[in-house]
């Protein structure tokens, strides 16, 4: 080398030196002298030097092509020192013709060129002119025949992608170019360190046009390298199109190609497609290494495909590898998520096992998996493991366990806790203070309940609406009217709308027939400009009837009235029922008013019906018949069946028996009870009186007795007999009616029977043709007598559209 460097400065004098007195070292000299054009270039001068030659002297090629005369020179070189005296004389160095021999001749010995020197040559000449014409110039003058491991190593030596590029590129035009894996896996790598993915992507197309062409594609491994780079530079659509690529090429796709391809899938949230990959590096018989099981058992897991992680985690375990963290984390928690309790647990004392430590998110999730199981024994065991682990319980599974215990009733632990959620500095939440109070307040403790909520205020928490509700609810249990109201009017410094809350209070009194604590807080609501709603009104109205305190309710009422509420026929018959059971004076004048303030249609009827004709200007008949025509039966059919049981028997303890059978004969008349008279023929004909109230009963049977009198008398149609169905409750009092006119009826269990025949002589006698025809005789009083005792109550509190039952059964005033 420093030879080369004197001779390229031109400096002979120094040249001639070294070489004298470097002789020993000629051979090695010759040997490493690479640079074929330059030394032909100087080879005469350096004889001229050294002596011996000519510079006249023609030189000959080895190939022996553009030369004449022999191929080899006979004459000799003399070497001699800078003064002249004689050093050596053998045969000199000859050049050869490029790019055709690979070798040099030293003497007559062939010597080939060494790889490391044209390998040095082809990255000098690709690191100076690095691409165009030029390089390729320079490359196509070479004094040797390249090959295609000189163009590999000198891919590893230049490291630059366009560089290299560019000699792959003279490289693939020139005859002696052979498809190579390792040419390329170096061109991929350094086109990946100069993160050329586009460059990659080119010359994996020409990889795959080379391998179809060489036929040895299946030999090729760098194709695995194109897939690796593109997918660690998450070029997801190009790296999944290469991977289809090779798999048509029927190429081995390694291990950690599809490792690559399984990871690049799931960080860009596509689990089915790497579980896709994985299928198919199973069908390929590729087997999975430690990276694989790392990768695939926690994605099956949290994608809920549980049996086939556990399948893979005992194929792990078989192989003799070890799990790591990750994939103990993955299935102790999706096992716990899914319920899988016990797989969840001997997971977790597996990894134990294998002395891994379980960290606080594990403990978190177990704990949560257990508890929204319900199994809350576990799941505090497992809080103290995670406390003596070292682990500082944070806010959320705080609130967990707190709210877990209370809703599941245990109050205790959840107060213990609670107390040590304090303690350690978390201030609870609004959801986890309601949680407590609600539950206290289900289980009745008013002293926690207040506590609990006094400490919530304190600390600035605002009380939710259900928090508020079931407090209130609690307070108005506990009749702690004022302290209710104490709460209410906080709740509504707080913003909520509280006319909900208060009418729910409201009805808590009036299911509890607490009637003077509720009429205390409607009170309390108007003074707070609190509204309720028309059905709490009323609700509250009825019980107020009930309870007899009928100067309460008329003011009520009209309220109710008032707000544009209808009174319906229901709650005016309710009302009528309370007036028939009344038997002080007072209060019938209290019931009357409150009749009057309903306004219902069904008052002025009541009013006309007991006036005379002159006052009507028409007959009672007709007069009930206009009024059950304004009736919309498809609404109000058991409504108005109601109400014409109550007012029958208003009619017949009021006496008005004439008025009493007109409302009976139009309610027929209009269907109201169309199966309480059936005609057989000559058979049997009968009534049926089970539906009815008692003085319907009565006025129905005495109505329907005369007009079997009439067809028997009149017609002569006289059946076998003649059936009154009473049922059990109105039988004794139809039977002692009729025995006070020797009628020929007999008392079974819920039947009166006759034949037809004794009916017929019993028709015929005249008390008995007066006492349907309402002309009662003397003994009349008799038979009232025995009415008012048997008379029943009304049941105003039913609000069924059928009759109520105790319009039907009764009991005795």
């Amino acid at each position: 080398m420093i030879f080369r460097h004197f001779l390229l400065s031109k400096n002979l004098k120094q040249t001639k030196f070294i070489f004298n007195n470097f002789r020993p070292l000629e051979e090695n000299l010759r040997l490493n002298f690479t640079h074929a054009n330059l030394f032909g270039d100087h080879l005469v001068k350096f004889r001229f030097l050294c002596g011996g030659l000519s510079v006249n002297n023609v030189r000959t090629y080895c190939s022996g092509k553009d030369g004449e005369g022999s191929n080899e020179w006979t004459e000799d070189i003399d070497y001699l020192d800078e003064s002249g005296k004689f050093l050596y004389r053998g045969k000199g160095i000859r050049s050869v013709e490029p790019g055709i021999d690979d070798h040099v001749m030293v003497g007559g010995v062939k010597r080939p060129f060494l790889n490391a020197s044209a390998v040095a040559k082809i990255v000098e000449i690709v690191k100076r002119w690095r691409w165009g014409p030029d390089m390729e110039t320079q490359l196509d003058k070479l004094q040797f025949v390249p090959n295609m491991v000189h163009v590999t190593q000198a891919l590893k030596v230049v490291g630059d992608g366009e560089a290299s590029l560019s000699l792959f590129r003279w490289a693939k035009r020139q005859t002696w170019y052979a498809p190579s894996d390792e040419c390329y896996a170096t061109l991929f790598d350094t086109l990946n360190g100069s993160r050329d993915f586009d460059g990659i992507q080119a010359m994996f197309d020409e990889l795959i046009l080379d391998s179809e062409k060489s036929g040895i594609s299946s030999t090729f491994s760098s194709y695995n390298k194109v897939i690796q780079y593109l997918a660690k530079a998450e070029k997801l659509e190009v790296s999944f199109c290469c991977y289809k690529k090779i798999q048509e090429s029927n190429c081995k796709i390694d291990t950690q190609t599809y490792n690559c391809l399984i990871t690049l899938f799931l960080n860009k949230g596509l689990p089915y497609k790497a579980f896709e990959i994985y299928e198919s590096m199973e069908l390929a018989g590729c087997s999975l290494d430690g990276s694989t099981y790392e990768l695939m058992i926690p994605s099956l897991a949290k994608s809920g495909r549980l049996d086939a992680a556990s399948k893979l985690f005992q194929e792990m375990k078989a192989k003799g590898l070890r799990p790591g963290y990750a994939i103990f984390a993955a299935l102790v928690d999706s096992m716990g998520k899914a319920g899988r309790l016990d797989t969840s647990m001997k997971v977790y004392m597996e990894m134990q096992g294998f002395g891994l430590r379980p960290s606080a998110t594990m403990f978190v999730s177990l704990i949560d998996s257990f508890v929204k199981a319900g199994k809350l024994e576990t799941a505090l065991k497992l809080w103290d493991e995670m406390k003596k682990a070292g682990f500082r319980p944070n806010y959320g599974l705080y609130t967990m366990i707190v709210e877990s215990h209370a809703k599941s009733g245990k109050l205790e632990i959840a107060m213990s806790v609670f107390s040590d959620m304090e303690k350690a500095g978390f201030l609870p939440t609004p959801s986890t203070y309601s949680c407590l109070l609600e539950m206290h307040a289900a289980t009745g403790q008013v002293d926690f309940a207040m506590k609990l909520y006094n400490s919530m205020t304190n600390a600035g928490l605002r009380p939710g609406l259900s928090t508020y509700t079931s407090l209130l609810t609690l307070l108005a249990k506990k009749k702690l009217v004022d302290l209710a109201a104490k709460v209410l009017l906080e709740m509504k410094a707080m913003g909520y709308s509280v006319d909900v809350s208060a009418s729910d209070v409201l009805m808590v009194y009036i299911k509890d027939a607490s009637v003077d604590l509720a009429l205390r807080w409607l009170r309390f609501m108007g003074s707070s400009g609190i509204r309720t709603n028309n059905f709490i009104v009323r609700q509250l109205f009825e019980s107020c009837m009930k309870s007899g305190l009928y100067e309460s309710a008329r003011p009520l009422l009209e309220t109710y009235v008032n707000s544009a509420a209808k009174v319906d026929l229901i709650l005016y018959t309710s009302i009528l029922a309370h007036l028939v059971r009344c038997q002080e004076e007072d209060n019938e004048k209290h019931l009357m008013l409150i009749l009057s303030a309903t306004r219902h249609k069904a008052h002025t009827f009541m009013c006309g019906l007991f006036t005379g004709p002159e006052q009507r200007k028409q007959p009672v008949l007709s007069f009930v018949r206009e009024f059950f025509q304004g009736i919309d039966y498809e609404m109000e059919e058991g409504a108005a069946k109601y109400f014409v049981n109550v007012l029958l028997n208003y009619l017949v303890l009021m006496g008005q028996i004439n008025r009493a059978r007109c409302v009976w004969k139009v309610a027929y008349e209009n269907k109201l009870f169309p199966k309480a008279i059936v005609f057989d023929q000559h058979i049997a004909w009968s009534l049926d009186v089970r539906n009815l109230s008692v003085g319907a009963a009565l006025i129905a049977v005495v109505h329907t007795l005369h007009r079997f009198r009439k067809r028997m008398l009149y017609y002569g149609v006289v059946p076998r007999r003649i059936k009154l169905v009473t049922g059990p409750t109105l039988k004794i009092v139809i039977a002692q009616m009729l025995s006070s006119v020797e009628s020929p009826f007999e008392v079974s269990k819920v039947v009166l029977r006759a034949p037809g025949d004794s009916v017929l002589e019993w028709f015929k006698k005249p008390i008995v043709q007066q006492f349907l025809l309402n002309e009662i005789p003397s003994r009349a009083d008799i038979l009232m007598h025995k009415l008012n005792t048997l008379f029943p109550s009304s049941a105003p509190e039913l609000r069924s559209l059928s009759p109520p039952k105790a319009l039907i059964s009764g009991r005795a005033v």
